[in-house]
C-alpha cells in the first residue's frame, strides 16, 4: 500500500470515528508528510463546528478553564470535545513538552474528549505551524466543539483571532499592572473576556476596569461579555458556555466570517510560499554575496529564488 493510499484510508477511518486514524492523521499533518496536502483537499470545509481559542497571559489558568468547560460539555451536555494544546517546543528535540495534557489528566478516559498536544516550534503568535490544517481535521472528525489553547506569550498571541470563531481571553487580577493589561493590543482580540480566579485579591476591581476597556472599543453587533470564573471549583463556567453558545449562533451572520477564512488563507499562502526558505540557506548566501561590493540587501530579495533557494 503506497503513502497516498495509505493517508486516504487513515481519512475514511477517522471519518467513521477512528480515534487512532485521527491521530495518525494529525501526526502527518504536523509532519508535512508527502501525500498531505491530497488529502486536505478532499475536507469538508462547510463543517459548523465551533473553534473556541483559549488565550492569555501565563498563570492566568487556562488549563484549568479548560478542565473546567470539558467537565460540562461531556459530562453535563454529551458533548464530544477536541483539544489542541499549542506547547512551548522542547529545546532538544522540537516536540512539545506535554505541560497541558498533563493538566488535563481527569479527562485521559473520558471517550468523549480528544486531546493533542502540538509544539510551537518556535513559531510567533502562540500558535503552532500547522494548526490551521489541524483545525480542519478536526472539524471533519465529527467533534462538537473544538478548543484551542495557545501558548501564554502575551500580546503576540493577537494571532489566535484569525483561526478561532470565538477568542476567549483569560486575565487574572494579579496578571501585572491593570492599566497596562488593558491597554495591551490583546484586548481588541477577545469575544468573551474571562477574570479567572475571581476570588482573590483585586477581582472586582480589575473586572471593572476591564468593562471601562470594552467600552472604548469600537461598536459592534456583538458586545463582548466580561465573565467571572474560579474555574478549579467549577464556578460560573455554565455562564461561560451560555455566553460562547450565543456567540456561536450570531457568529454565522457575522462579517468575521469571512475575514477568518482570508486570515487563514493568507497564512497558507504565506507558509507555502516561504516552505523551502531557510535562514542557514540565507546566511550562507548572504555571505557569498557580501563579498561583492555592490551588494544590496534589497536586490538579493527580490532576487531570491523561492523554489530553488538561489539568487
Amino acid at each position: 500500500m503506497d503513502r497516498m493510499t495509505n493517508l486516504n484510508d487513515l481519512l475514511e477511518r477517522m471519518i467513521d470515528g477512528d480515534v487512532r486514524s485521527l491521530a495518525k492523521l494529525l501526526t502527518a499533518v504536523e509532519n508535512d508528510v508527502d501525500g498531505m496536502d491530497a488529502v486536505l483537499k478532499r475536507l469538508k470545509m462547510d463543517i459548523p463546528t465551533p473553534v473556541i481559542g483559549i488565550t492569555g497571559p501565563p498563570g492566568a489558568g487556562k488549563s484549568s478553564l479548560v478542565n473546567a468547560l470539558l467537565e460540562v460539555w461531556t459530562k453535563d451536555l454529551g458533548l464530544k470535545v477536541a483539544v489542541l494544546a499549542i506547547d512551548p517546543s522542547s529545546p532538544f528535540n522540537l516536540g512539545a513538552l506535554l505541560g497541558d495534557r498533563l493538566r488535563m489528566a481527569d479527562h485521559f478516559l473520558n471517550d468523549k474528549v480528544f486531546i493533542r498536544s502540538m509544539a510551537s516550534r518556535g513559531a510567533l503568535g502562540g500558535l503552532a505551524h500547522k494548526v490551521i490544517e489541524a483545525v480542519d481535521v478536526l472539524k471533519n472528525a465529527g467533534f462538537d466543539r473544538i478548543v484551542v489553547e495557545t501558548v501564554g506569550v502575551g500580546q503576540s498571541e493577537i494571532e489566535i483571532a484569525g483561526l478561532a470563531d470565538t477568542t476567549v481571553l483569560v486575565l487574572v487580577p494579579e496578571s501585572g499592572d491593570d492599566v497596562q493589561a488593558i491597554k495591551s493590543g490583546i484586548m481588541e482580540i477577545g469575544d468573551v473576556f474571562v477574570v479567572n480566579k475571581a476570588d482573590r485579591h483585586g477581582a472586582d476591581t480589575f473586572y471593572k476596569n476591564i468593562l471601562n476597556a470594552l467600552h472604548q472599543r469600537k461598536p459592534s453587533k456583538w458586545n463582548p461579555p466580561v465573565m467571572k470564573t474560579i474555574s478549579t471549583r467549577n464556578i460560573g463556567i455554565t455562564e461561560l458556555i451560555q455566553q460562547l453558545d450565543l456567540h456561536a449562533n450570531q457568529y454565522e451572520v457575522n462579517p468575521k466570517k469571512i475575514r477568518l477564512m482570508t486570515e487563514k488563507a493568507w497564512k497558507l499562502i504565506a507558509e507555502k510560499r516561504m516552505k523551502n526558505v531557510h535562514k542557514s540557506d540565507l546566511q550562507d548566501r548572504i555571505l557569498k554575496q557580501m563579498k561583492n561590493q555592490n551588494f544590496n540587501l534589497y536586490s538579493f530579495v527580490s532576487q531570491y529564488d523561492y523554489n530553488n533557494k538561489q539568487t
